[in-house]
């Protein structure tokens, strides 16, 4: 190819693509700026570890929360928008339970139950943690999981099985209305205040070696590590390697065709709820563990990344959701580089954008469980 020929396409591709062009010199900016700044010294390599792993924690949250959210919309075909209500429901009957068994003989049990409402009881007096209270840990992770499989089952049979045969408008209309529900009677039953759940300064750190400094891993990092990993891999094992799976899969593709060839679609439908809800529940579990906090609305402030990562791997796609998840969570994190961390949220969703301008399908190519 000439030069003539070389300029000709340069030419052609900046006229029919200039979006894309204004967004590749943007990148090198920013590639420019943060190496100049690593050169300089004026971004510390230390920082930079920290904050890819506070993404990397981030992503995993919102990754194991959005497969419970792409399954739904695979299998049902709606955005439920009470997903968010369903992470925050999932943690506060888990800290309940985590409560109870570090604080029993020691706080009055409706305190505890209450996950200390109005300052009758705190985490950090109980010494709640990952490594200093073990088996309450594991119990809240089991009981968030559980609570929540009742309750999406239940929302279910109540609400959305009877609208099934209606629009996804009207599912979607109905999600809303029990997002609110759930929400206010959260805030009712636990009050509106955010609280601490974890013991302050009990957590001990295993020190990871990053070229010049370190990056401080908490036990409860790794246990959200270990935990979300292994779901993930739980989920990959189950929609690839068993008949559930597969009739999964199969209903996603084609409803029809899955009823005609006489797959259990109701079933499938009940397994659903049943293994996204548990995922929800425990990632609204872990992502409290992790941050060390509780409010009744952090499932909906959540739910705008998961969301964001559900759409970017291309909705209905499992695999697409954690892609999605790790890459809005590391977004989220790392955009503080450069702009204030009040907007790393719209930092998160302005990557969103841009990637569904030329992709609007989603990275993992649109509607599939697979």
């Amino acid at each position: 190819m000439g030069i003539a020929d070389t300029y000709s396409e340069g030419r052609r591709f900046v006229i029919d693509r200039p979006l894309a062009l204004v967004v590749g010199l943007f990148g090198v900016l920013l590639i420019v700026d943060f190496v100049g700044g690593l050169a300089t010294g004026r971004i510390a390599v230390s920082a930079v570890a920290t904050l890819v792993w506070d993404g990397l924690m981030q992503g995993l949250v919102v990754g194991l929360a959005g497969i419970g959210l792409s399954m739904t919309y695979s299998i049902l075909s709606f955005a439920n928008f009470a997903h968010g209500d369903y992470i925050t429901s999932g943690a506060f009957s888990g800290w309940a339970v985590t409560y109870l068994l570090a604080g029993l003989g020691r706080a009055d049990i409706g305190s505890l139950l209450l996950v200390g409402a109005g300052g009758s009881v705190f985490g950090g007096a109980l010494g709640i943690g990952a490594t200093q209270t073990p088996i309450a840990i594991v119990g809240g992770l089991v009981i968030a999981g559980l609570f929540t499989v009742v309750l999406a089952l239940a929302i279910d049979r109540l609400v959305y099985k009877p609208m099934r045969d209606q629009s996804g408008i009207s599912l979607l209309i109905a999600s809303v209305g029990v997002a609110f529900a759930l929400r206010y009677l959260i805030a009712f039953v636990f009050t509106t205040e955010n609280r601490g759940v974890t013991g302050a300064g009990g957590v001990p750190e295993i020190q990871g070696y990053l070229l010049d400094g370190f990056v401080a891993v908490s036990a409860h990092d790794a246990t959200l590590l270990v935990i979300a990993v292994g779901l993930m891999a739980g989920v990959h094992g189950l929609l690839q390697r068993t008949k559930l799976g597969t009739a999964m899969r199969a209903m996603a593709d084609n409803e029809d065709l899955a009823k005609v060839t006489g797959i259990p679609t109701e079933r499938v439908v009940n397994a659903t709820w049943v293994i996204g809800g548990a995922l929800t529940g425990i990632a609204g579990y872990m992502f409290v563990l992790w941050k060390g906090t509780l409010g009744f609305n952090d499932g909906w402030l959540l739910l705008l990344l998961v969301f964001a990562a559900v759409i970017l791997g291309g909705i209905g796609s499992v695999y697409g959701a954690i892609l999605g998840g790790l890459i809005i969570g590391l977004t989220n994190s790392l955009s503080v580089l450069w702009i204030p961390s009040d907007f790393a949220r719209a930092a998160a969703f302005l990557v969103m954008i841009l990637v569904l301008l030329f992709r609007p399908e989603g990275l993992f190519s649109g509607r599939s469980t697979a």
